[in-house]
């Protein structure tokens, strides 16, 4: 049976926190390429996609996003990344509340694929996933290699669902799962569905207040956040 409904992870805050593996990388290429310390501290990070970030401390520092800085840092980055997605860090750490169970009910359902959407880079998203063995469950992604935004990257995820062999008759069959305003605000750019989960920085009331089409605690209740997403 050919698919005809595409659930879209979010990774971090969604499916798991590293302890803040992401930007302890980030901070450490940065110090490295341009000598600078600490530089995403002024940097607000939830939500946004990782070629967002790096631009962002660039022109923090007046430093020129070239494509030779930009390749610069996402080389370096991804290399302290896989050495430090293995510390304690600070924060909360591991997969969060009922992802596992939620991914084997949706595996389950005939007509649904799953895939992910996702500001981190493609080699910085399987990194974060495989540490946690969950690499293997996604068909495919779009990734913040390419987008700065991530209302584009919701828009290239529908663009790119045929060709994953998954038939959307509309956007709205399709739905975002993610923990932050700008997975709402994505998702209505895209013209998907909307899930928020208070598994990140973001509260149960701000995240209503920005009206998803739904909002949950977590999503260990598989009999509510089922329906939500088929």
């Amino acid at each position: 049976m050919k698919p005809t409904r595409l659930v879209l992870f979010d990774i971090d805050g969604t499916l798991l926190l590293t302890g803040g593996a992401g930007k302890r990388a980030m901070d450490r290429a940065f110090e490295d390429v341009f000598g600078i310390a600490d530089a995403f501290a002024a940097v607000p990070m939830g939500g946004r996609t990782d070629r967002f970030l790096i631009e962002r401390a660039l022109a923090n520092w007046r430093l020129a996003a070239t494509p030779a800085a930009l390749d610069g840092f996402r080389r370096r980055y991804l290399e302290h990344l896989a050495a430090g997605i293995h510390e304690t860090g600070r924060g909360r750490r591991g997969v969060m509340p009922g992802v596992g169970a939620l991914l084997d009910a949706l595996d389950a359902r005939p007509g649904v694929q799953v895939a992910l959407l996702t500001g981190n880079y493609l080699e910085g998203a399987r990194i974060k996933l495989a540490h946690f063995g969950l690499w293997h469950r996604f068909a495919w992604g779009t990734f913040g290699d390419d987008h700065a935004e991530r209302d584009d990257l919701a828009r290239a995820a529908v663009a790119a669902a045929g060709r994953y062999g998954v038939d959307l008759a509309d956007p709205t069959d399709a739905v975002i799962v993610g923990d932050t305003p700008f997975d709402i605000a994505c998702a209505r750019a895209a013209g998907t569905r909307v899930v928020a989960v208070a598994t990140g920085g973001h509260g149960l009331d701000e995240l209503r207040a920005l009206g998803p089409d739904a909002v949950v605690e977590d999503l260990a209740d598989l009999g509510a956040v089922l329906p939500l997403l088929a």
